[in-house]
C-alpha cells in the first residue's frame, strides 16, 4: 500500500488533529474511488510507520472510520473499507467535491466511428438454452488431462524458461508437433518454419489480413458469409465485393470476371462447411481458384475452420496442399476441438510470410501462452486430441442427425434446412415467421439463438440462422426445438 504514502499527506500547521486529518483523507479518497471497497488497508503499526507518526494516532483514525462506517475491522483478517458505504458521510475537508466516477465520455477527441461496432459476446444466461453459431460441447473438452499436463510441465526446471518472454512465432515444440500432424491428415508439405501459432483463427485472419491489405484493396468474400472476418477486413479499408455462395461454394467463374475488370489483392473463403450456409466448396473451384490466383497474383485466405469434423465422407485436401505458388494463407484452430476459451489457432504459410506476420504478430501481442502450447504439444503427441477427435465426431454425428430429424418432426412446414455432411451446425431459413421475432419470443422462454440479420448484406436478406446443434444433447436439443414450435404457433 505505498499509495497511502501519496495519498495521506499530514499538514502540521493545520487547525485539526492529526487523527481527524487521516480520517478524512481515507474518506475523501474512498469516495473518489481511489481507494476501493473491500481493499485490505495495513495494520495500524505499519501504517504509522509508514507515516512517521504514533501508532494510536493511527488506531484513533481507524476506530473513528468504523464507528462512521467506513471501514470493519475482522478479527485474525485485518482491516477492510467495507463494501457497502455509508449513506450519510461525515461534513468533509474544504474543498472537497461530490463522490467520484469515471465519465463515460473521454476528455480527449478520438474518432469511435472509425471503429467498426461488434456485438458481445457474453456467456449465456444461467438457465437458459442456447443455439450457438456451431461451437463444440465443453463438458467433453479434455480440459483434465490439459491441466495436469501444464501442471507437469510447470514442475520441471528445463521448462521454467517457458515463464519468460519467448517467440511470438510459437514454442517450436507445438509447431514442430503441428507440423507433422497437419502432414499426416491434411497433405501439407510444411516444416515448423510455415506455422505461426495464434490466439484463435480470428487472430490468424486479422495477421494475415493486416500483412496483405493496404486501404482501398479489393478484397473478395463470399454471400452470405462470416461476419466477423467481413469486419475485419473492413477495418482495416478494404473494398468486399460479394460474390454468390451456392451449393458447390463460393462462385469461381463470378470471380474470374471481377478478376478480368479491375485487380483483385485478396479472396476469402471457407473450405469445409462455409460460414454460415455449411456447404463445402467443389474440388473444381478449388482448382479454378488456384490457377485464377497464380494468374491474377492475389493471395487466398483458406479459412478451414472445422476440417476435422466431417461426417458423410472424407474430407478434401485443403487448397494449400495443392499450393505449389505460395498463394495460399491457411488457417486453422483448435477452438473446435477443445473449446472457444481456449485460444490456439495457426496459419501455414510461405516462410517469408509467416516472418512477416510474425513481425507483425509480436506488435499486437508479444507471444502466446508458451505452456499452453507445449501441453497441447504434447497432448497431440500422446494421442489424447487424435482420440478426443474421433470421439467428438462419432457423438457429434449422432446430435446431427437426431437434431435433423426434430426438425424434420417437429418444424418441417416451419422452416427449410440441409442436413449438412460435417461441422457443428445447421444452416435454417425461416419460412413464414420473421426470425428477429421468433429469436425476442425464444428468448422470453428460454432459448437464446441469433436472429439471422448479421449474415444480410444491404437489401438482401436470407431470414437464416445458423443452429449449433454439437454442444445441446438429445434432451436439449427436444427442448430447444419445442420452444421454437410453440412461439411459431403463436
Amino acid at each position: 500500500m505505498a499509495l497511502l504514502n501519496e495519498l495521506i499527506i499530514i499538514d502540521d500547521k493545520a487547525g485539526v488533529s492529526v487523527y481527524l486529518q487521516i480520517t478524512n483523507l481515507f474518506i475523501h479518497h474512498i469516495r473518489q474511488g481511489r481507494l476501493r471497497k473491500g481493499l485490505k488497508l495495513p495494520g495500524s503499526r505499519e501504517l504509522a510507520g509508514m507515516l512517521g507518526i504514533n501508532r494510536m494516532t493511527v488506531v484513533a483514525a481507524y476506530q473513528e472510520l468504523e464507528a462512521q462506517g467506513w471501514i470493519e475491522m475482522l478479527p485474525k483478517k485485518g482491516t477492510f473499507i467495507k463494501a457497502t458505504l455509508p449513506l450519510l458521510s461525515p461534513k468533509a475537508l474544504a474543498g472537497d467535491v461530490a463522490d467520484f466516477q469515471l465519465p463515460a465520455q473521454p476528455g480527449f477527441i478520438y474518432d469511435k466511428k472509425r471503429i467498426i461496432p461488434v456485438g458481445s459476446s457474453n456467456l449465456p444466461s444461467a438457465g437458459k438454452l442456447a443455439f450457438n453459431d456451431g461451437f463444440p460441447d465443453v463438458r467433453l473438452a479434455p480440459i483434465e488431462e490439459l491441466t495436469r499436463c501444464m501442471r507437469s510441465l510447470s514442475r520441471l526446471s528445463a521448462n521454467k524458461k517457458y515463464l519468460l518472454y519467448g517467440d511470438a512465432q510459437g514454442t517450436l515444440l507445438l509447431r514442430r508437433t503441428l507440423a507433422n500432424f497437419l502432414c499426416d491428415t491434411r497433405g501439407l508439405s510444411i516444416t515448423a518454419e510455415n506455422i505461426l501459432i495464434t490466439n484463435g483463427a480470428q487472430m490468424g485472419i486479422f495477421i494475415a489480413a493486416s500483412v496483405i491489405i493496404s486501404p482501398g484493396d479489393a478484397v473478395i468474400v463470399g454471400v452470405p458469409g462470416y461476419n466477423m472476418a467481413n469486419m475485419t477486413f473492413q477495418q482495416l479499408g478494404a473494398k468486399l465485393i460479394y460474390v454468390p455462395v451456392d451449393e458447390e461454394g463460393i462462385d469461381t467463374n463470378a470471380i474470374e470476371k471481377l478478376c478480368e475488370k479491375k485487380k483483385i489483392r485478396m479472396v476469402y473463403v471457407i473450405p469445409h462447411h462455409h460460414n454460415p450456409t455449411t456447404v463445402t466448396l467443389s474440388p473444381e473451384r478449388r482448382m479454378h481458384l488456384l490457377s485464377l490466383a497464380t494468374k491474377y497474383r492475389f493471395s487466398v485466405i483458406e479459412d478451414d475452420y472445422d476440417y476435422d469434423f466431417h461426417y458423410s465422407s472424407k474430407p478434401i485436401m485443403p487448397m494449400a496442399s495443392y499450393d505449389s505458388q505460395g498463394n495460399v494463407i491457411y488457417i486453422g484452430t483448435l477452438t473446435k476441438t477443445f473449446a472457444p476459451a481456449v485460444r490456439l489457432g495457426f496459419i501455414v504459410a510461405p516462410k517469408e510470410f509467416i516472418q512477416t506476420g510474425t513481425n507483425f504478430r509480436k506488435i499486437v501481442d508479444t507471444q502466446g501462452d508458451s505452456l499452453l502450447e507445449n501441453a497441447i504439444a504434447e497432448l497431440y503427441k500422446d494421442g489424447t486430441i487424435v482420440r478426443h477427435i474421433k470421439k467428438s465426431v462419432k457423438l457429434y454425428k449422432e446430435r446431427r442427425d437426431h437434431f435433423c430429424d426434430c426438425l424434420q418432426k417437429e418444424l418441417s412446414d416451419q422452416v427449410s434446412f440441409k442436413v449438412p455432411d460435417g461441422g457443428m451446425s445447421v444452416w435454417t431459413t425461416s419460412l413464414q415467421h420473421d426470425l428477429k421475432v421468433i429469436a425476442r419470443k425464444a428468448f422470453d422462454r428460454g432459448l437464446i439463438m441469433k436472429d439471422g440479420t448479421s449474415y444480410d448484406i444491404g437489401r438482401q436478406r436470407f431470414n437464416a440462422v445458423r443452429l449449433g446443434f454439437a454442444s445441446l444433447n438429445f434432451k436439449e436439443q427436444l427442448q430447444a426445438v419445442k420452444i421454437i414450435k410453440e412461439v411459431t404457433a403463436m
